[in-house]
């Protein structure tokens, strides 16, 4: 197995930051119809400085690997850093499981995420790997931050 199949299954196997905890800003549940994967997916932030951060991010998911690992990659690309740094993770995971396998991504940007970029040639799991980061834009929204414009 590559390294990029061995990412996936670790993601899969031991999801970073499992688990639904309280103290969160809001929550949300979300379900690809054309699979059944399902996450539930709570935001909690630090609105003390200048822009908002992403103090914690838990969720409980129900699925494929592919679901599941992309939702371990976002909590551990996101948790800790400014929501907007986390939005330009997404627009560039959001690129490269859009182009159909021309953009590899960039590692520097999206992370351990970079181990999708095969998912990309199959249409059908693109909204597998981005379930969770559907579901982080909804509960961001909900929890009042603005991310208008900042969506691909």
């Amino acid at each position: 197995m590559d390294l990029y199949g061995e990412l996936i299954l670790e993601h899969s196997k031991r999801p970073v930051h499992a688990g639904l905890r309280d103290g969160f800003d809001a929550e949300v549940h979300h379900v690809n119809p054309t699979c059944g994967d399902e996450v539930t997916l709570r935001v909690h932030l630090d609105r003390a400085g200048d822009e908002p951060v992403l103090q914690d991010l838990s969720y409980d998911a129900l699925g494929c690997s592919i679901s599941t690992a992309a939702t371990s990659m976002l909590a551990e690309e996101s948790v800790g850093r400014p929501v907007r740094e986390t939005l330009a993770t997404y627009r560039g995971i959001h690129a490269m499981l859009m182009s159909k396998g021309a953009d590899p991504g960039d590692p520097e940007v999206i992370g351990d995420a970079v181990a999708l970029a095969g998912v990309a040639r199959y249409p059908a799991r693109v909204k597998c790997a981005l379930l969770g980061w559907s579901a982080y834009l909804d509960a961001l929204a909900r929890a009042g931050v603005d991310i208008s414009g900042m969506r691909p």
